[in-house]
């Protein structure tokens, strides 16, 4: 070999070959480092993740609600996803993840060339396809903070290339994402960005819906799970794919024994163990405590984030769903509970007793004068409009059609304009007149006729639709919550149309702080919320009327008048009436005795609040008393129509008003006259903890703290005596019927608590038919005697039952003297007069009875808890 490399050295032209060889191979090896330097720079000036944006990675983090206590219990969020801190992590999770992904993580920075050329030897020259990865956690991080280009559609040699880049870049960013943090917070960052499917966002969210707990709870094998899902979450989905899902996770328990993180007992046991997902559950925000109060408070939030004081430093508006916002919530995840148990448990019963009491009746038809039959039908229609399978239906039918009517008129059809349309073209005149032209040309194109054929098909699609028998889910009261039977879809819309609903609402007069909301029985099945809708108030107002009629006319509460009926006529004072109004009692009977105004709120007499009224001469001071208690008098609504309207039938409760205004209200009475205005949130923190919004408290004095003291007593007397709630604490309350039995309230108060609590149906044709049934004794104010004594009992809450209202001020005991003051003895309440008030002819529900006559005879052999 030495003979022959000399022989060619010797030669001239084999020598000049040789140079010339040797210079190529380095040119070229130059031109390679070239290139590879050029790829690098223009890797680098590419799409890759700047500085800046490793410094502050983008996460879509979920917003969380916390209570009082500051206990978190729901949460806002595209991505169901929460930021915690290496400090916070699982040493199993952490075990497991160094195991089986990146060995010498702590030695390395950012690329792992050992494990590189592992990866090269085995695939390419040895051609094993179990290889393993050669990716470290800090290049695997770098994938998740850039979108790979799709590679669909490339020639090999194409999808080679751009794989590449792909991994030059993943390189660099690593390399920078190692210069810019530190191993933990590497990590902390990679399991908060990694999305583990199924809805669960970074490994806080995957250990809540996969395992129902927290992730530094999770045990060896549940970790080994998760982590083990890291490689490919499709593929090692646990729901669809559990025997390769446990052969994964068996993976990395191998490895977390071979690198001495558990010992081969506790490893060969676990590898036997089956995938458990009896706890998974995708969160929604039906689920959990409060949602009807969550709900709500979103519509809060968005307005509230929009004022310029609340932007970010940026000048954008927050994002609840994506900005990690920490909201803190006056609500008391205790009272809540209690609230909700009790509104259930008494539905259950009030529910049971309503199918029982229309089992041979139709609702539709009953006492269904005039177009009430139709309009009864046409609530259940409008039901079935707002479903999801009709808006799809129609969009889907009309899809053709409307693009021709964009085209052709530039109108899109949207299913309220056609359907009323085809009932009554008149109603063009009622369509916004910048776009009515355009309708009319379109009435008389051809594309009308078109789109009123596909109308009559839909309208018959849609009835055959929702007339099939199907399985359906109803809800129900029993321990699953709902029921599979086999109804029509609109059989399954009455159905839930005809529950009886319930709102209640809790909260600390001296601060206006909101303990519980309830807005209804089931938030998955009854969307509406039942403390901000309004209804009429019934009896719950008279109240104001009593402190109206002591502070401003001076009357005492001992003053005296007759059960008899009362009118108001046209020209009568300032009531601007056109025709008499003659109010009758709740059970249309007048026992001519005399009642003063303890006796008249206790029975809720309608005779003796009209003849105040009448003394009174106007409605004016009731409504500036109402203002002052947070129910705004300049308030219009419908076509300008006043919210507190200035007619006599507002002292009887003619006027809608929602369950958060009258609960609101009425903290004037516990709290010594003065309104507090409630609050539902404490404050507001961004992602970092600086503080955002926080509430105040907001108070005005509404009524004299001795008239105020007055009526807080006629208060205490309406639940003392025969009609006691059995509570230790000392209690104050008022209930309210309206006209049709279609709402029963009651409205207590407490010197810590004050709750108010509605009940009825979403139609007023949903109801009672009798006092009996509708009252707001029976409706409303089992729930909040239920829900005290919870509160009670709960001896977390330690609730202060020893609590005391405001002392009574100079001049009650002398106001409030009706023995003194009385100058004819007034008639004897007697057994019949009670009777009149609560007939139990048709009562027959036992349970129920029993508790209601059990009250009632109390009431008839006590004093009758009346000041005289």
């Amino acid at each position: 070999m030495k003979s022959f490399l000399r022989n060619i050295w010797n030669s001239p032209t084999e020598r000049n070959g040789l140079k010339w060889l040797s210079r190529t191979i380095w040119a070229l090896a130059f031109l390679g480092v070239l290139i590879s330097i050029g790829i690098i720079v223009s890797i680098s000036n590419s799409d890759l993740p700047s500085f800046e944006d490793l410094e502050n990675p983008q996460y879509d983090l979920a917003s969380v609600i916390y209570d009082a206590r500051d206990i978190p219990f729901g949460k806002y969020y595209i991505e169901n996803r929460e930021f915690i801190e290496f400090s916070e992590l699982s040493t199993k999770v952490y075990d497991a993840l160094i195991s089986v992904e990146d060995e010498r993580y702590h030695s390395h920075s950012g690329i792992d060339f050992q494990a590189l050329l592992r990866v090269a030897i085995k695939s390419l020259l040895l051609r094993q396809e179990s290889s393993g990865g050669g990716s470290t956690i800090s290049q695997q991080l770098a994938k998740l903070l850039f979108k790979r280009s799709s590679l669909s559609g490339k020639s090999s040699f194409e999808r080679a290339k751009a794989l590449a880049v792909i991994k030059f870049k993943e390189w660099i960013t690593a390399v920078k994402l190692e210069r810019r943090y530190t191993k933990e917070e590497i990590i902390a960052m990679y399991l908060n960005k990694f999305e583990f499917i199924n809805g669960a966002h970074g490994i806080h969210s995957a250990s809540e819906i996969y395992f129902g707990k927290d992730q530094k709870d999770l045990n060896t094998e549940e970790a080994a799970l998760l982590v083990g899902m890291l490689k490919n979450p499709a593929r090692y989905n646990p729901l669809r794919f559990a025997e390769r899902a446990k052969s994964r996770r068996n993976v990395v328990l191998q490895r977390m024994y071979h690198n001495g993180k558990i010992k081969k007992a506790e490893k060969d046991s676990l590898r036997a163990v089956d995938i458990d997902m009896s706890r998974f559950k995708r969160s929604t925000q039906s689920e959990g405590v409060a949602p009807y109060f969550r709900a709500e408070l979103t519509k809060f939030l968005k307005p509230l984030l929009l004022q310029p004081s609340h932007l970010k430093p940026d000048g954008q508006p927050y994002d609840i769903y994506r900005d990690g916002l920490k909201i803190y919530t006056t609500i008391d995840t205790r009272y809540q509970v209690h609230a909700e148990e009790a509104v259930r448990e008494h539905l259950t019963r009030l529910q049971k007793r309503y199918w029982r009491v229309w089992e041979y009746k139709d609702p539709f038809t009953f006492e269904a004068e005039g177009n009430q039959e139709e309009l009864r039908q046409e609530s259940v229609n409008r039901r079935i409009r707002d479903t999801e399978m009709y808006r799809n239906l129609f969009n889907e039918s009309f899809n053709s059609l409307n693009r021709q009517s964009e085209e052709k008129f530039g109108l899109t059809l949207k299913e309220p304009t056609v359907r009323r349309l085809q009932i009554d073209p008149i109603y063009i005149e009622q369509i916004e007149e910048s776009v009515r032209p355009k309708f009319n040309r379109l009435l008389r194109d051809d594309l009308w006729r078109d789109i009123t054929d596909k109308w009559s098909s839909f309208d018959l699609q849609i009835r055959e639709i929702f007339d099939e028998v199907v399985p359906s889910k109803l809800f129900q009261y029993n321990e699953e919550g709902f029921e599979i039977q086999e109804v029509s879809r609109r059989d399954s819309i009455i159905h839930h149309l005809r529950h009886l609903q319930a709102g209640l609402l809790s909260l600390n007069p001296e601060n206006g702080q909101i303990l519980a909301w309830v807005g209804g029985p089931s938030h998955e099945y009854f969307k509406y919320d039942h403390v901000t809708m309004r209804r009429q108030v019934g009896s719950t107002i008279k109240p104001f009327v009593y402190a109206t009629a002591i502070g401003v006319q001076g009357m005492s509460p001992c003053n005296e008048f007759e059960d008899i009926q009362y009118t108001i006529a046209p020209g009568d004072a300032n009531f601007n009436v056109d025709a008499e109004w003659s109010p009758s009692n709740a059970n249309g009977l007048f026992t001519q005795n005399r009642y003063n105004l303890y006796q008249g709120l206790l029975y809720s007499k309608n005779s003796i609040t009209v003849r105040i009224v009448k003394d009174l001469g106007t409605v004016e001071p009731i409504r500036d008393l109402l203002h002052n208690a947070g129910i705004d008098k300049y308030e219009r609504i419908n076509e300008g129509r006043l919210v507190v309207p200035r007619v006599p039938s507002l002292c009887l409760g003619s006027v809608d008003l929602s369950l958060l205004e009258m609960t609101g209200a009425y903290t004037t009475f516990a709290n010594n006259g003065i309104y507090t205005k409630p609050v539902f949130i404490n404050r507001i923190e961004d992602k970092n903890g600086k503080i955002i919004y926080q509430s105040g408290i907001e108070q005005k004095r509404a009524i004299n703290e001795l008239y105020n003291a007055v009526v807080v007593d006629m208060l205490k007397n309406n639940v003392g005596g025969g009609f006691g709630l059995g509570l230790k604490t000392t209690t104050g309350g008022k209930t309210g019927t309206t006209n049709d039995y279609a709402d029963g309230w009651f409205l207590g108060i407490t010197p810590e608590l004050v709750t108010g609590i509605w009940v009825g149906g979403d139609e007023k044709w949903v109801r009672f038919y009798t006092l009996d049934d509708g009252q707001g004794f029976i409706m409303a104010r089992p729930i909040f005697q239920n829900y005290m004594k919870k509160i009670e009992s709960d001896k977390e809450i330690n609730f202060n039952v020893e609590a005391k209202f405001a002392s009574e001020p100079p001049g009650f005991t002398a106001l409030t003297d009706c023995r003194s003051f009385r100058q004819i003895e007034p008639l004897e309440e007697t057994e019949e007069d009670l009777d009149q008030q609560f007939e139990l002819d048709e009562f027959d529900d036992i349970e129920m009875l029993d508790e209601l006559e059990s009250e009632i005879e109390r009431v008839k052999t006590d004093t009758l808890g009346i000041r005289n």
